[in-house]
């Protein structure tokens, strides 16, 4: 072996311990100051939803032919969701502190009486008899749910959050059901009041840990109000919100009024509340139709507020293949977008689908976001 190549064996020698012991590069960093509310993702409406029995719908076709388009859809697994891209979802809950309650619905036993197919099983672990909320859609009619209990639903979400921890922030919207369908055989609902929404709560904290949740007492921090807090920009910075989840009570009136009374600003709460926006509680607003609504949605969204819409409702525009409805939602910088067809219904036909701009699970949000902000940074 001559000099030159020991002198070069040598060269690359060290040339290459040099190099490993460097340490490696840091990840790629979306800017230090976006925020929360700089984002835009995507959500489904009524994520727990599994279809309604065959028998059942055909029962609905030849009575609510109406009722039955508006219900014919529905969702995977949560999981799956979340593994797919959607970074906010819809669960309706109905209280049953004694259990049991909604564990027989009646559309099943309309079904028997027809004289037809009774579908799968409903319930095979009785889950429903277990004390605590239920998810479902309508009782007694659409009552088929993939996680049957509040709890459950929150345990497949926190285990998800917990597999990825640099998930963007997920947004979960709840309505608290309880109204009442009026007629024989129907369950009736029990009422959310405050003894109702306290548990609630709990139940929300006994699954999620106080640092897994952003709260309002998080955002508002030393501000007056919580209004106060997200008009001068008080939202975490999105590095700091990584891995965390957003209750918001998605109800009005009555139902509102109970959960903030002796909350002022929701002090203590678990979960953010559509009030008015003059309100000291004002931070989170639902706004489902863009069309009509949109320079609503984009002065509320300037003015800081967190704000959903929905891209398309009760199957109509999945059945038309109308995109109207769908664009005016991405254009309004609405955070969260719902949808019930972030993949198509083949059976449509229409091919209609809702999926960000750029296919992310999340984007730079046209209205509020600075020009810093890349799209791809925001998923490294």
């Amino acid at each position: 072996m001559n000099t030159r190549t020991v002198l070069v064996g040598l060269f690359l020698s060290l040339a290459v311990g040099s190099l490993l012991l460097l340490p490696p590069p840091a990840p790629a960093q979306s800017p230090p100051s976006l925020r929360l509310n700089d984002l835009q993702v995507l959500g489904s409406h009524n994520s727990y939803k599994a279809a309604i029995d065959s028998s059942l719908m055909q029962i609905l076709r030849q009575r609510r032919p109406e009722t039955a388009r508006a219900l014919d859809y529905a969702h995977p697994p949560l999981q799956e969701q979340l593994q797919f891209g959607l970074r906010s979802l819809e669960l309706d809950v109905y209280y049953d502190p004694n259990g049991g309650r909604y564990a027989d619905p009646y559309g099943r036993t309309l079904v028997k009486k027809q004289g037809l197919p009774p579908g799968a099983p409903y319930d095979p672990n009785e889950r429903m008899d277990t004390m605590g909320f239920k998810v479902l859609h309508v009782q007694g009619l659409d009552f088929r749910s993939n996680c049957l209990t509040f709890q459950r639903c929150l345990r497949e979400v926190q285990i998800w959050s917990t597999a990825h921890p640099r998930h963007v922030s997920i947004i979960i919207t709840l309505n608290a059901k309880d109204d009442s369908i009026g007629r024989p055989g129907f369950t009736e609902p029990l009422p959310f009041d405050s003894t109702a929404f306290a548990a609630l709560d709990a139940e929300i904290r006994s699954v999620f840990s106080a640092d897994e949740l952003i709260t309002p007492d998080d955002v508002r921090g030393t501000a007056p109000t919580l209004r106060a807090a997200v008009r001068n920009e008080q939202w975490p910075l999105l590095s700091e919100a990584r891995g965390h989840v957003l209750f918001v009570l998605d109800e009005t009136g009555r139902k509102l009024e109970a959960y903030r009374k002796g909350h002022p600003s929701l002090q203590g709460r678990a979960m953010f509340a559509d009030a008015p926006e003059d309100s000291p509680e004002a931070a989170f607003h639902i706004v489902n139709e863009p069309i009509e609504h949109g320079d609503q949605i984009r002065r509320l969204v300037r003015e800081g507020y967190l704000v959903r819409t929905r891209a398309d409702a009760n199957t109509v525009e999945a059945r038309t293949g109308n995109i109207r409805r769908r664009e005016a939602a991405f254009a309004s910088g609405a955070h969260v977008i719902s949808t019930d067809y972030y993949r198509p219904d083949p059976e449509l036909g229409t091919g209609y689908k809702v999926s960000l701009p750029g296919g992310k699970p999340a984007r730079c949000n046209p209205v509020t976001a600075p020009p810093e902000c890349q799209t791809d940074d925001l998923h490294k």
